[in-house]
C-alpha cells in the first residue's frame, strides 16, 4: 500500500482539484473494461475511485500493456520517484470532453450497465472458446453429435433471445465493445460490434472445427492457440495448396477402389468414408520436415493400413498387389501376418520440403492400441541415440479409432508416460479417425465421456475435433498440430470425425445394426467429388485438370498390378519396420553362428566392484544402512566373491566399457523392490540430490539408464520393447514389482515378445526380469507363472534334435525366446552377457530369486566370472555322488531356489554319495546335449524332476516329455513337488512349511516310488 500512498500524495494537487471541478463522468481503461465514476459526488482518491486506481496499480505492476497508456506512463513516474507529468489532468479533462460530445458522459446507473455490458461480452467471448466445440458442425453425416451429451450450452447465442443469458438486448448488437486481450478475433481491430463479435466466434468454434483446449492451465498455450483459430482470415490456402491436397485425396481415394474392384471379396479395412486421413498424415509430416524433423515413427491400427503404407510410407504398389494373391507363397522366414498388420521402414525424400525424411509403421496385431506404448519407446530410443533430447530431431505419430481410444486402458498408460523424464518423446501427434461407431456398437455404449478424445485432458493436450468432409479445415488443422508439437513438446489430438462407408470390413453387414445411419451413408457425396466440384466452381482446376489426375493415378495401379504378377514368394522381411544396417549379413542372416566366452578379466571385474561400492561424488552424505551395503560389497570384492546384486553390477559396467548402452526400467528398480540394488544414491541432506556410480566407471562410457517407472506394467513392458527395437547394440531390460505382475502386460508378451520375429522378421534382445520363488507370502508375490513362458516355447519336445558343434547357438537361433532360471550369482552374470554377444537378438525372460539375493550360499567366486567362462545351461552334480555315479541312486533334476532347499535336506539326510542334484539353468531352449549325458552317467538311478511350484505350474509339463524323448520313453521322469491348485500359492505360512517339508520328504525317500507305474 505504500505505492498507493505515493500515488495519493501525487495526485492531491493536480488530480484532486481537476476532478472535483468537473462535473463530468471519467472514464478509465483498465485491462479492456470500461470504469465510469462521477468526479462531483466523491473525490477522486477516496470512495470506488481510490479502488479503481487500486485495481489499476496492481493490474499494471502485472502487465504495464492492461492499463491505458496515460496510466502507464503515470505508474512509472510514480515508482521512479518522479514529477507527475502536469499534462496528465489536461489529457484527462480532454477525454472527458469527447466522452461528453460523443454522449458518452452517463449517470452511474448508466455507467454501471456499461461496465456490466463488458464484463458480459467476455463473458460471451470466453463461453464459445470453452464449449463452442459442442455445437460445431461436425458429424459430415449431419444426424448425429459428436459428443454424446448433445445438449446446446444455454451460454452460446444460438437464437437471439438467449442475449437474455447475459443481461444484453438485440438492440445491443450494433453497440461497439472493446476485445479483451484474451481473443484475437478483431485482428487489428480493438473494438467490434456485439453482432461481428458472434459472428466472428461463431465463424471460428462453431463450424467444420471443434476446439477443446480451455482446461489447460498455461495462459500462453492458450492465447497461442486462439491466435492460430482466432485471427480472421488464417485458414486460406493458395491455389497450388488446393490442387496438391486435390492430388493427395485422389490417391487416397482411388487406391482403395482400385482395391474394390480388382478383390471386392478380400478383406482390407479400407479407409472409405475417412479418405482425408492421407492428405492429413502428409501434412503432418510436411509441416514437420520443413521445421526439422527427419525420422517418423507411426503406430496405427488395420483400417486405412495398405493406404498409409501406399501414399504416406510410399511402398512399392505391386508389393502391396501381390499380398492378395492367394497361389503367393510364403518365403522361409516366418509365420508371417496379415497384410493389415504389416509394418514398413522407408527413407525418401519429402516432396513438399526437398529434405530426407525417414518413415517407420510399425507393425502391430489385431489388439488395438497395444503398438502405441511400442512406438513411444523405439521414437524414446532413437531420439537417445542422435542425441535429439528436445525430440527436434525424431517424433511419433499414433493414429487410433474412436471406440478403441476410449476404450483401451493402454491409452491411459501411455499417456501418462508422455512427460516422465526417462519415457518423455517430446510430444505426439495422435489422429483419431472417428468412424462414430467401433465394429457394430453405437458410441452410447462405447464409452461414458462426451468425446472419445477425452483422455487427452488428463495430460492438458488440446484436442482439435474437425469434420472430414471439409479438407481444408482438416489440412488447416493438422498444420497447427504439427507447430504445436514443435512449439510446445507436448502431446497434441486430431479428433477426425468422420464415416465408415462399408462395415467392420468389406464382407460385413453394417445394416443389421446401423439402418439409418448407413441409409445417409449410401446416400453421402464422397468428400473428393465436394472437393472437386468446389475446385471447379471457384476456377483452381478445370474438370479436365481432375480427370487427368484420374486417370494418371488409376494407370499407376494397373502398371503395378501387372508387376505385382511376377512375384511368385512373399519375403516378410521386404516389410521390415525396425532394420539393424550392418547388424546381419545382407541376407538377414547372422554373421556367424558361435557366441564367445562371457568371462571379463579380473582387472576388470575389481575395477567395477570397487566404483559400485563407493560414492563417486564429492560431499555426498548417504543414509547409514546404505554406507553398511557398500562396505559389504567392498569386502566381497577383496575376497574375490559377488551375490547377485553385485554380478548385476558387473555385467552392467562391463557392457559401458564396451560402448553398450544399458538401460534398466520399471516399478522401483533404482533401489530394487528388495532394497539389494541401489544403483541411484540420494543425497540425505539436499533434496533431490543424486548420483549414479554407475556413470562414473570410466570417462569414455557408454551411458547407464535407470529408471523407476509409473505403476504401469502394460504400457512400460511395450514402451521398453520399442526401445529395444531400435539398435541391436544396447541391453534394455524391463524389471517387475514381482514376477506376477508380467501378466498385465500379458498382450505385450503373447502378441509381440514372443511371436515378433515369426510374424514381422523382428529381432529384439529385450529382457525381462521376473521376481520369483515360494516364500509362503501368497498366492500374489510368489510365482512369475514360468509355465506360460514355457507353454508358448516353439521348441518341439518330441523332436530328437541332431547334436553339432554349433548346437547350443544354433538351438537359441531357432527358438522364439529363452528362459532361464539361474542359481548363481555368476549364471545371471553370464547369461546377461550372452544377450549382447550372441550374433542376433532374443528376449531373455529370467526367473529372479528373492530370498537368494540374500542367501549366504548364493555367491559366486571370481573364478566362475573371469574371461574364458561362459553361462552354464545345465549345472551338474560335482560332490560325491558325481565321483561314483553307478552307486547313485536317484537324481534330482531342479532349477532355481529350490536347488538350496534340496542340498541343506540332502546333508540333513546324508544322502550326498546315494542323491545327485543337477540344475537345469536354462530350461528353454531345453540343453537336450547336457541332460543326455546327464542321463547317461547315471544308468541305474532313478530320475526326479522336483520344483516347488504346483504340479500344474512351473516347469514338469514342459520338461517331462522333453527328458521323456532323450531316454526314448525309456525311463520315467517322477514328479515331486506341491500337488495341483488353482492359487499359485498358499496364504498360510504354516501350510506353505507343511508342504515344504512333504515335498521334501518325497525328494529324499529313496523307495517312494517303488511298485508305481509311471
Amino acid at each position: 500500500m505504500s505505492h498507493l500512498k505515493l500515488l495519493a500524495a501525487t495526485l492531491k494537487w493536480h488530480g484532486t482539484k481537476l476532478l472535483e471541478k468537473q462535473d463530468v463522468v471519467r472514464k478509465i481503461f483498465f485491462h479492456g473494461k470500461r470504469y465510469v465514476s462521477s468526479g462531483i459526488s466523491e473525490p477522486f482518491l477516496s470512495g470506488s475511485n481510490s479502488n479503481y486506481v487500486e485495481e489499476m496499480y496492481y493490474a499494471w505492476l502485472e502487465n504495464p500493456k492492461s492499463v491505458h497508456k496515460s496510466w502507464d506512463l503515470f505508474f512509472r513516474n510514480a515508482n521512479a520517484g518522479q514529477a507527475y507529468d502536469p499534462h496528465l489532468p489536461d489529457r484527462l479533462e480532454k477525454k472527458a470532453s469527447f466522452l461528453q460530445s460523443h454522449g458518452l458522459a452517463q449517470t452511474p446507473g448508466k455507467a454501471e450497465k456499461l461496465v456490466e455490458d463488458h464484463l458480459a461480452v467476455q463473458s460471451l467471448i470466453r463461453a464459445y472458446q470453452i464449449r463452442g466445440h459442442h455445437v460445431a458442425q461436425l458429424d459430415p453425416l449431419g444426424i448425429l453429435d459428436a459428443d454424446l451429451d448433445s445438449f446446446v450450452p444455454s451460454d452460446l447465442i444460438t437464437t437471439i433471445d438467449k442475449l437474455g443469458f447475459y443481461g444484453l438486448h438485440e438492440s445491443d448488437l450494433d453497440k461497439v465493445f472493446h476485445l479483451p486481450t484474451t481473443t484475437f478475433i478483431g485482428g487489428s481491430e480493438t473494438s467490434l460490434s456485439l453482432r461481428e463479435i458472434i459472428r466472428r466466434l461463431e465463424n471460428t468454434y462453431c463450424q467444420h472445427i471443434g476446439l477443446e483446449f480451455m482446461f489447460i492451465n498455461d495462459v500462453e498455450q492458450c492465447q497461442w492457440i486462439r491466435q492460430k483459430f482466432e485471427t480472421p482470415g488464417v485458414m486460406k490456402f493458395t491455389n497450388e495448396e488446393k490442387r496438391t491436397l486435390l492430388a493427395r485425396l485422389v490417391r487416397s481415394m482411388r487406391f482403395e477402389d482400385f482395391l474394390a474392384r480388382k478383390w471386392s471379396s478380400e478383406k482390407r479395412f479400407g479407409l472409405e468414408g475417412c479418405e482425408v486421413m492421407i492428405p492429413a498424415l502428409k501434412t503432418i509430416i510436411d509441416k514437420s520436415s520443413e521445421m526439422g524433423i527427419e525420422y517418423v515413427i507411426m503406430g496405427m491400427p488395420h483400417r486405412g493400413r495398405l493406404n498409409v503404407l501406399a501414399n504416406v510410407i510410399r511402398k512399392e504398389l505391386e508389393q502391396i498387389f501381390c499380398q492378395f494373391d492367394p497361389k503367393l507363397e510364403a518365403a522361409d522366414e516366418g509365420s508371417g501376418d496379415v497384410k493389415y498388420h504389416l509394418g514398413m521402414y522407408h527413407e525418401r525424400i519429402n516432396r513438399a520440403t526437398n529434405k530426407k525424411i525417414t518413415l517407420s509403421l510399425m507393425a502391430n496385431p489385431s489388439h488395438l492400441e497395444a503398438v502405441d506404448p511400442v512406438v513411444q519407446g523405439k521414437t524414446k530410443a532413437e531420439q537417445f541415440y542422435r542425441g535429439d533430447t528436445a525430440g527436434k530431431k525424431v517424433m511419433s505419430i499414433l493414429l487410433h479409432g474412436d471406440a478403441a481410444f476410449a476404450g483401451q486402458g493402454v491409452v491411459y498408460e501411455t499417456f501418462h508416460l508422455s512427460d516422465l523424464p526417462s519415457y518423455t518423446t517430446n510430444g505426439t501427434i495422435h489422429v483419431v479417425v472417428n468412424n462414430q461407431i467401433g465394429f457394430t456398437t453405437d458410441p452410447r455404449m462405447a464409452r461414458s465421456s462426451p468425446y472419445p478424445t477425452d483422455v487427452a485432458r488428463v495430460v492438458n493436450a488440446p484436442i482439435f475435433h474437425v469434420n472430414a468432409d471439409d479438407p481444408e479445415a482438416v489440412m488447416y488443422v493438422c498444420s497447427v498440430a504439427a507447430e504445436w508439437r514443435n512449439t510446445f513438446n507436448k502431446d497434441v489430438v486430431v479428433d477426425l470425425v468422420c464415416y465408415r462407408r462399408r462395415g467392420h470390413n468389406e464382407m460385413d453387414e453394417p445394416m443389421f445394426t446401423q439402418p439409418l445411419m448407413y441409409k445417409q451413408i449410401h446416400k453421402q457425396v464422397p468428400v473428393l467429388k465436394k472437393y472437386a466440384d468446389k475446385l471447379i466452381a471457384d476456377g483452381t482446376v478445370t474438370l479436365q485438370e481432375f480427370e487427368e489426375e484420374i486417370a494418371k493415378y488409376d494407370r499407376i495401379c494397373e502398371e503395378a498390378y501387372t508387376r505385382s504378377k511376377d512375384n511368385k514368394i512373399l519375403h516378410i522381411k521386404h516389410w521390415l519396420d525396425s532394420p539393424w544396417p550392418g547388424f546381419f549379413n545382407v541376407d538377414g542372416e547372422p554373421k556367424s553362428m558361435s557366441c564367445p566366452p562371457t568371462g571379463i578379466s579380473e582387472d576388470l571385474l575389481i575395477h567395477i566392484g570397487n566404483v559400485a561400492s563407493s560414492v563417486p561424488v564429492k560431499d555426498f552424505k548417504i543414509h547409514a544402512g546404505l554406507s553398511r551395503i557398500l562396505r559389504a560389497r567392498l569386502e566381497m570384492t577383496k575376497n574375490r566373491v559377488v551375490d547377485w546384486a553385485l554380478a548385476e553390477y558387473m555385467a552392467f559396467g562391463s557392457f559401458l566399457k564396451e560402448g553398450i548402452h544399458v538401460r534398466l526400467s520399471g516399478q522401483d528398480v533404482e533401489r530394487g523392490t528388495f532394497s539389494h540394488r541401489h544403483h541411484v544414491l540420494h543425497d540425505q541432506e539436499v533434496d533431490k540430490r543424486t548420483c549414479v556410480p554407475m556413470n562414473h566407471l570410466w570417462e569414455q562410457q557408454a551411458p547407464y539408464t535407470v529408471c523407476n517407472s509409473s505403476l504401469s506394467e502394460y504400457g512400460v513392458l511395450g514402451f521398453e520393447l520399442g526401445f529395444a527395437m531400435a539398435s541391436p547394440n544396447a541391453l534394455v531390460c524391463w524389471e517387475a514389482q514381482f514376477g506376477d505382475f508380467h501378466n498385465t502386460a500379458q498382450c505385450i508378451i503373447d502378441q509381440f515378445i514372443s511371436s515378433g520375429q515369426a510374424k514381422w522378421v523382428r529381432h529384439n534382445g529385450i529382457v525381462l526380469l521376473l521376481p520369483h520363488g515360494m516364500e509362503g507370502m501368497g498366492p500374489e508375490h510368489s510365482s512369475a507363472r514360468p509355465e506360460r513362458f514355457l507353454q508358448m516355447s516353439n521348441d518341439d519336445s518330441d523332436a530328437y534334435p541332431e547334436f553339432t558343434e554349433q548346437f547350443e547357438v544354433s538351438q537359441l537361433y531357432e527358438c522364439n525366446w529363452i528362459v532361464v532360471n539361474c542359481s548363481t550369482p555368476a549364471n545371471y552374470f553370464h547369461v546377461l552377457r550372452r544377450q549382447i554377444l550372441l550374433p542376433f537378438r532374443k528376449p531373455l525372460i529370467v526367473l529372479t530369486p528373492k530370498s537368494l539375493l540374500r542367501h549366504p550360499e548364493a555367491k559366486s567366486s571370481f573364478d566362475e566370472m573371469v574371461s574364458g567362462t561362459t553361462f552354464q545351461r545345465v549345472i551338474p552334480e560335482n560332490g560325491l555322488a558325481a565321483q561314483e555315479p553307478h552307486e547313485v541312486r536317484r537324481v534330482i533334476f531342479c532349477t532355481g531356489k529350490v536347488y538350496y532347499d534340496l542340498v541343506k535336506e540332502r546333508k540333513n539326510q546324508d544322502l550326498e554319495k546315494q542323491v545327485a542334484i543337477t540344475r537345469l539353468e536354462q530350461i528353454s531352449p531345453f540343453p537336450f546335449d547336457l541332460l543326455k549325458k546327464e542321463l547317461e552317467k547315471y544308468p541305474e538311478a532313478d530320475l526326479v524332476w522336483c520344483q516347488e511350484e504346483h504340479k500344474n505350474s512351473g516347469y514338469y509339463d514342459y520338461v517331462k516329455p522333453r527328458f521323456r524323448t532323450i531316454v526314448n520313453h525309456t525311463r520315467p521322469i517322477w514328479y515331486v513337488g506341491r500337488e495341483p491348485a488353482a492359487a499359485a500359492a498358499t496364504g498360510n505360512k504354516n501350510t506353505h512349511l507343511v508342504s515344504l517339508r512333504r515335498f521334501l520328504d518325497t525328494a529324499f525317500n529313496l523307495e517312494a516310488f517303488e511298485g508305481k507305474t509311471f
